[in-house]
């Protein structure tokens, strides 16, 4: 009998709290849906309470790619890694000499099949500086200053434009190119398609599978600041009234590049590794200049720069949470000088437990290379939590799907517990957090359960809050799936 006194009033409990969350307004609920959320912004913590944001650097691997040919040289640059099917595509500027023209500036491949090991392909498609065979494919355009490629994922691009990339520099603006195979390339039309801006620095535009439209990244320069502006088209061609992106609470500051690109683990969120440029902090003296080789071209020896972190929903709200380096220069002074160091646009998966990401090191120096750098998916930031224990409390949400799955790292003393709450902050009854089953050990996914029991399907569509209690762990992602 006493059972199912205990049993009803559960019950009813259940049935109390469901009513009221109905009842509730709904407004400042954010839908979540199934989308994998990540910490590089605070844009759905409400609380943190003992926890903190924490920023993950990539670990430095091998160099991959030296910039060794005559067409290619000292100031190669702006970088672009893509992933189609089981080939690797890394794309570049080369340029031998301190001179942008038709005749200096070529635009290059590397290919690979696992991200780590690349070749130069041998093409026969334009002969420069006197060599017919090379690994250019595209030249004698103006488009090869910073041509930014993409794949397009528009269920209604044609094949011979799966391919599509923007070039050029201040006026007239940026031209438009399409290829069917990432190789050959041909100018869509002889008119620029974006003419609003100075788009001395990489362009990137990609198809927006959240926001349903392209979208194109580009150079503008604010109150003598470089910084980033956007605009959005339907067909490729026919470009909006540019926006500039917000500065929020955060200074303005040199963002010489910005590599915006959609993370493919959460296409929604787009993320860039933009460098910073500081003109005038000069790090090096004299002496180490001449020792390191430091060239005079474009006052090299007097400025520095480093890799920030940066991400965006869309719109023109940008997310400078971490104003920490998110690469450092390091010990190596050659990467102590102007427009030293810079990441290639692209995130690429290369193994199931390993991220990718591509630096170019030295430059302006005949050591010039790029390198390869890794991380855990997901791994850019997390909510971390001290041995004595903190916790994460999110905006009110509501969410798709049956089972919610975290990606964490704990210490061998660590645990996570995760608890769900009506909005109002009351763990709701079966998924409190003494009845989750407590998470030690590192994963990239795996599934919460309380009491045993993973299925949260009774609460999807519902404004619910997720508070995650933390000691000597990670955080990195969480995603309700089914």
């Amino acid at each position: 009998m006493q059972k199912i006194v205990v049993s009803i009033c559960l019950f009813w409990v259940s049935v109390s709290w469901v009513t009221a969350q109905n009842a509730s307004p709904r407004t400042n609920v954010v839908d979540i849906g199934s989308q994998r959320q990540l910490f590089v912004s605070r844009n759905l913590i409400d609380r943190l309470d003992g926890a903190t944001l924490k920023l993950h650097p990539p670990q430095a691997k091998e160099i991959v790619l030296q910039f060794d040919q005559p067409w290619e040289g000292i100031y190669s640059g702006y970088e672009t890694v893509l992933q189609d099917g089981d080939t690797y595509r890394l794309y570049y500027r080369g340029l031998p000499v301190a001179r942008h023209s038709l005749e200096t500036e070529t635009t290059c491949v590397a290919e690979s099949k696992d991200g780590i090991h690349w070749t130069k392909p041998d093409l026969q498609i334009y002969n420069v500086q006197g060599h017919a065979t090379n690994n250019v494919v595209l030249a004698h355009n103006r488009g090869c200053h910073n041509l930014a490629p993409f794949i397009d994922t528009n269920p209604a691009c044609p094949p011979a434009q799966r391919y599509k990339a923007l070039g050029g520099t201040g006026a007239p603006g940026l031209l438009a190119f399409a290829s069917a195979d990432g190789i050959h390339w041909s100018q869509l039309q002889d008119q620029p398609v974006i003419t609003e801006g100075a788009f001395d620095s990489q362009n990137n535009a990609f198809w927006s599978s959240s926001e349903q439209c392209y979208v194109c990244y580009f150079r503008v320069f604010r109150e003598g600041k470089r910084w980033i502006a956007r605009t959005t088209s339907q067909d490729f061609l026919h470009w909006e009234t540019p926006q500039d992106l917000s500065v929020g609470q955060q200074p303005r500051q040199h963002l010489y590049t910005n590599q915006l690109t959609p993370y493919p683990r959460a296409p929604h969120v787009y993320l860039g590794f933009p460098t910073r440029y500081f003109p005038g902090r000069q790090v090096i003296t004299a002496d180490e200049a001449n020792q390191i080789g430091t060239p005079d071209e474009w006052g090299y020896a007097k400025d520095c720069t480093d890799i920030q972190l940066i991400s965006t929903t869309g719109g023109t709200q940008l997310d400078r949470t971490f104003m920490e380096a998110y690469l450092r220069p390091g010990l190596d002074l050659q990467n102590w000088t102007s427009r030293a160091s810079y990441a290639a646009r692209g995130i690429v998966q290369t193994s199931d437990t390993e991220l990718s990401l591509y630096v170019k090191h030295h430059a302006g120096y005949r050591s010039i290379h790029v390198r390869r750098y890794t991380l855990r998916p997901d791994g850019f930031t997390s909510v971390n939590g001290p041995f004595a224990g903190g916790s994460l409390r999110t905006v009110p949400i509501q969410f798709q799907g049956r089972t919610l799955t975290v990606n964490y790292s704990t210490s061998a003393a660590g645990s996570i517990a995760v608890e769900l709450q009506s909005v109002d902050g009351q763990p709701i009854p079966g998924y409190s957090r003494q009845d989750c089953d407590t998470l030690i050990g590192d994963r990239i996914q795996d599934v919460v359960h309380w009491q045993g029991k993973s299925d949260v399907s009774a609460l999807a569509d519902r404004p619910i809050r997720l508070c995650v209690y933390l000691s000597d762990a990670d955080l990195f992602s969480y995603q309700f799936v089914e």
